[in-house]
């Protein structure tokens, strides 16, 4: 099942994808929620998908719309540096033994469509394709072979990075969160939907068309189970939190001459199985 979260006449829907059509899941039923944590937490995933299966043609979304990020507001984003070997190799850093765990705000989060802003204070706006995981069933303490029970689904990230500002400190805290910095969806992917943890997608980035990053997500260091029971011994997961699993190697940063996302350019990240989310990029007024 695939979900999106989008805007329509200035009100949020959130639709089911079937197809090459949108179906209105308030249309579908009243009691599921208005957003996509109220269905996480409520457990009404299996629920959804028997009733979409009756939806009448008046439940069709039809005109214009544009798309809101899968999770509006998520309670956590928990972000994971250098989790592909590759990366770690052409990086500062030496390969993590440990998982480099990071938080992003949500006024980072950019939907699918919309631009990235490039900040004026800096021209080292570098682009990081990942694939999301996002729980479903929250907890702590997790076992690694019950974490991917939690997992409701995933979809598809570009963190944006300001590099110069990541690396003033020791922390990434400033680089990783500038305000509309990071691109997240379009598409929320059930979990049944895919490989177990995700593994074995392809994974691309593309500027301006041209391929930037390739990789696939076999290719982690850490996988998502570890991940969710390692940040689990830390902090309570809850249904809705988003987990930014990772990038390749191929980052702008580290290119001789650097290449950085600018003012018209158009970054796509694109995660096999899952949807391919592109935004154009905007100079910070």
């Amino acid at each position: 099942m695939r979900i999106v979260h989008i805007k329509q006449n200035g009100k949020a829907v959130l639709a089911a994808r079937c197809g090459d059509e949108l179906i209105d899941i308030n249309k579908v039923s009243s009691d599921l929620g208005t957003n996509l944590v109220d269905i996480l937490a409520g457990g009404k995933l299996a629920s959804l998908a028997d009733k979409l299966a009756s939806a009448g043609a008046d439940a069709v979304v039809s005109g214009s719309y544009t798309y809101l990020s899968p999770v509006e507001q998520p309670g956590k984003i928990i972000c994971v540096g250098l989790n592909y070997a590759d990366h770690a190799k052409e990086s500062p850093y030496d390969r993590p033994d440990y998982p480099v765990l990071f938080l992003r705000v949500a006024t980072s989060l950019v939907p699918h469509g919309e631009p990235l802003i490039a900040p004026k204070c800096s021209e080292q706006f570098d682009y990081e394709g990942e694939m999301v995981a996002i729980i479903g069933k929250g907890g702590r303490h997790i076992a690694r072979d019950k974490a991917l029970e939690h997992v409701a689904g995933y979809s598809v990230f570009n963190e944006g990075s300001v590099r110069d500002y990541q690396f003033k400190s020791p922390q990434w805290t400033s680089g990783k969160n500038f305000d509309g910095s990071g691109g997240f969806g379009p598409d929320f992917v059930t979990a049944d939907e895919l490989p177990p943890g995700g593994k074995g997608l392809k994974i691309v980035t593309r500027l301006n068309g041209e391929t930037v990053q390739e990789a696939n997500t076999d290719d982690m260091l850490f996988p998502v189970d570890e991940i969710i029971a390692v940040a689990s011994e830390v902090m309570t997961l809850e249904a809705g939190d988003v987990l930014v699993l990772g990038t390749p190697a191929g980052v702008g940063a580290f290119r001789k001459p650097p290449l950085w996302m600018k003012d018209g350019d158009v970054c796509e990240v694109e995660v096999e199985k899952i949807c391919c989310l592109s935004n154009p990029v905007k100079a910070e007024a």
